[in-house]
């Protein structure tokens, strides 16, 4: 134990600049992980937000329960008991089956054609 401790303190004498020649790497890794971290997913957030601003009549959507449906309606803000935006959702065609789900549960928008030539 005695002899590691007296290798690391001999190779601290060797850098002779302290602690600072870790300070400009330290700054360095934190910039490039803002870069590869934090902006792919701000750019995933912000084509998050335009694709349900886009969100229209017909568009067949797939949520993150992995229900598949075409949306007959989005809805505002409406109810005291729900706090978010909804979109009811047309999930069978031969029972006229339909879902009401959150808006932030959509992950993805397949097409408006598909839904329409069916």
């Amino acid at each position: 134990m005695w002899s590691l401790m007296l290798l690391f303190a001999e190779g601290e004498g060797g850098q002779g600049g302290g602690g600072l020649g870790t300070l400009p790497m330290l700054l360095v890794i934190m910039v490039l992980g803002f870069f590869f971290l934090l902006m792919p997913m701000r750019r995933q957030q912000k084509q998050q937000r335009e694709l349900l601003t886009g969100l229209k009549r017909n568009d067949k959507v797939i949520t993150s329960g992995g229900l598949i449906g075409v949306v007959v309606d989005v809805r505002d803000k409406k109810d005291d008991d729900i706090k978010e935006d909804e979109v009811v959702l047309r999930v069978d065609d031969s029972s006229n089956t339909r879902m009401r789900v959150l808006k932030s549960s959509i992950v993805r928008v397949i097409s408006s054609q598909a839904a329409e030539s069916k």
